[in-house]
């Protein structure tokens, strides 16, 4: 990465300051930051006067480059992107987590994890790779009994970490503000610099009144504009031509976030949060055919030639079993590898590809101790067409399974025998000519016209009824028939077993979701 000549060395990590509201987020940022933006430490008026985080705010801390991240002179930047802590602004909190490359998740040690912290948790699980806890407000803690409830907490949030990827991270205890905010400037934090000693690998660059040639995505620059009204503005996105496009509905890959409570149903309306914006969407769930279930597939693509199974709901081992599972006396759950959905927004999102998508519940009240966040997955295909029902869907092979179920009513001859139940009497039998049924005796039959008026039809046998078939059907036809004529007569047990289970007639056949001509598929 180029710099202005003679302009020294930079090396940026973004971190992420996340935690529940009134942790101390924004004073921990200021004890760290040697340099701060005009939106760091709650400047904005809305902010002070209502006294809490409202937006972003960004500053940095510079270090001396340690000597393992390169050779000669330069400055470590850690730039620090205070989130809101208010359940009501997780969108933004949503928003500043997607540029990070390390997350700092602030707890009040006297109060241990909370609501929001456990939201911002499954957040930096989604969305970063490193953590660091840190225990704030221990200056709150008699100092008598100091060093054992810190210990307390340490081992309460190991134990919280321990089945996350952030098992083992590093947990520190500071006071960003001792005595609280009225406290005077002179009271020096707590603990920071312990904390300040994190090292990471860097991968992104960005200055604090320091010329640079160029930026990059999480870079925080002041951009100079000239002959332009900044009262005009409002938050977007600034990028090079193409690497940005506009969308209406997407393809995701994705997987449900395992504190969300409850099923993600298909046709189910979620806040979607695409890069920095959120949107109401519908989701319809879908997975591979059930013999690729287990099949490994390219990751970050997708493949528009295969055949996918609809899902009514996203499929997780508390799903319910399916008829299919129930007919195969399967109890448990076939879970696919990979899973899928199609999301429709309400309005188009900006946004690039391969973003990060994170499905929510925004709307739940946000005093219930729940974890709203119910879905992440990766952007796979956007669709820019406003008209992708009719340009685009057609392309995506999503099937229903269908199964219907009827009774053979009498036989016709050798090769043939009508059925009924099948067919409603104003169904068109017609467009299920041709189709292949099995009879529950273990004959192939094809279905070959209506016959009558009341929903019967007729189905040809290419092999021939089998001798026994043929029998339990004459011998319940001429039942049928004497029980017509009023005859009484007691039939002996033998004869009631013979007729006891009628001979059913399967139909299955797929249906594609978007096909227009809705046509009936067997294999």
């Amino acid at each position: 990465m180029a710099a202005e000549p003679g302009a020294p060395r930079v090396l940026n990590v973004n971190v992420g300051v996340l935690g529940h509201i009134d942790s101390g987020k924004t004073a921990l940022a200021r004890a760290l930051s040697t340099t701060g933006s005009t939106a760091a430490f709650d400047r904005a008026p809305q902010s002070r006067a209502r006294g809490i985080t409202l937006d972003l705010g960004f500053s940095c801390l510079r270090t001396a480059l340690p000597p393992q991240l390169g050779p000669g002179p330069g400055e470590l930047q850690f730039t620090l992107v205070d989130c809101p802590g208010h359940a009501s602004l997780i969108r933004t909190i949503i928003g500043g987590a997607q540029i990070i490359d390390l997350m700092m998740l602030v707890i009040d040690v006297t109060k241990g994890m909370q609501t929001q912290s456990a939201e911002c948790l499954v957040i930096g699980q989604i969305a970063c790779q490193k953590m660091v806890v840190v225990l704030n407000k221990i200056d709150l803690l008699p100092e008598g009994k100091r060093q054992s409830a810190i210990e307390k907490m340490t081992k309460k949030m190991q134990k919280t970490l321990e089945n996350t990827k952030f098992c083992g991270c590093p947990i520190v205890a500071v006071a960003a503000k001792p005595g609280g905010p009225e406290a005077p400037e002179s009271e020096n934090p707590l603990g920071v610099s312990e904390l300040i000693e994190v090292t990471k690998k860097v991968k992104s660059m960005q200055m604090f009144h320091t010329p640079v040639t160029y930026a990059m995505q999480g870079d925080r620059v002041g951009i100079c504009v000239t002959q332009f009204d900044p009262k005009l503005l409002e938050r977007g996105l600034i990028c090079t031509p193409e690497s940005l496009h506009t969308i209406h509905a997407a393809i995701i890959s994705l997987k449900k976030i395992q504190y969300f409570r409850g099923a993600l149903q298909t046709k189910a309306k979620f806040h979607i949060t695409v890069g920095h914006e959120t949107v109401m969407g519908r989701v319809m769930f879908f997975s591979p055919a059930p013999a690729d279930f287990n099949e490994e597939i390219k990751e970050n693509a997708f493949d528009f030639e295969k055949d996918y199974l609809y899902q009514e709901e996203y499929l997780s081992k508390d799903s319910n079993p399916s008829e299919e599972n129930k007919e195969n006396d399967q109890a448990e759950v076939q879970l696919p590898r990979h899973q899928w959905a199609l999301l429709e927004f309400e309005k188009p999102v900006t946004c690039p590809k391969l973003c990060l998508v994170i499905g929510s519940k925004l709307d739940t009240d946000i005093h219930a101790n729940t974890c709203r966040l119910a879905f992440h997955g990766v952007l796979l295909q956007g669709m820019e067409d406003k008209n992708y029902t009719e340009t685009f869907l057609p392309k995506l092979k999503v099937y229903k399974l269908k199964h219907k179920e009827g009774q053979v009513e009498r036989v016709m001859d050798d090769y043939s025998v009508i059925g009924r139940s099948l067919f409603k009497k104003e169904t068109n039998i017609q467009i299920f000519v041709g189709l292949k049924v099995k009879l529950s005796t273990g004959e192939d039959g094809i279905i070959e016209g209506g016959f009558g008026q009341s929903g019967k039809f007729k189905i040809r046998i290419p092999d021939g009824l089998k001798p026994d078939t043929k029998m339990l059907l004459t011998v319940a036809s001429k039942k049928k028939s004497k029980a017509g004529k009023g005859d009484t007569t007691k039939e002996d047990e033998s004869s009631k077993n013979d007729s006891a289970q009628p001979v059913t007639i399967s139909l299955l056949f797929k249906r594609y979701v978007f096909d227009t001509q809705k046509k009936m598929i067997q294999s």
